[in-house]
């Protein structure tokens, strides 16, 4: 599990967020409304450091760190969306067999000698 946290220390008034890599919900729906959840939380983060004040280099760094989560969150929610179509399409294709004279069996056989 791995977890980036974003010190409250080095920017007065700024949240301390904690994002985890593994999922705590055990749906799919419900990871995907947590994260969406902590992108938004994380951008309301992003426009309180470039509107508040301090040292520009500072402000970048921790701008920087809040995209690296976002972006981090973003893939994440990418996995999650595309195990859930891959699981999807695995439940509404039919596993059954397709019986009939064209498909090939012991009794279908055609042998041919040249």
């Amino acid at each position: 599990m791995a977890a980036i946290s974003l010190p409250s220390s080095s920017a007065p008034g700024l949240q301390t967020t904690t994002v985890t890599a593994s999922p705590q919900g055990t749906d799919a729906s419900s990871q995907i409304t947590r994260i969406t959840q902590q992108i938004t939380k994380l951008t309301q983060q992003l426009k309180t450091i470039a509107d508040g004040g301090g040292d520009a280099d500072e402000k970048q760094k921790q701008a920087e760190m809040i995209q690296e989560q976002i972006t981090m969150l973003e893939a994440q929610l990418a996995q999650i969306q595309r195990q859930q179509a891959e699981k999807d399409q695995a439940q509404a294709t039919p596993s059954t067999p397709a019986t009939g004279v064209n498909n090939p069996s012991d009794d279908h056989q055609i042998d041919i000698y040249v």
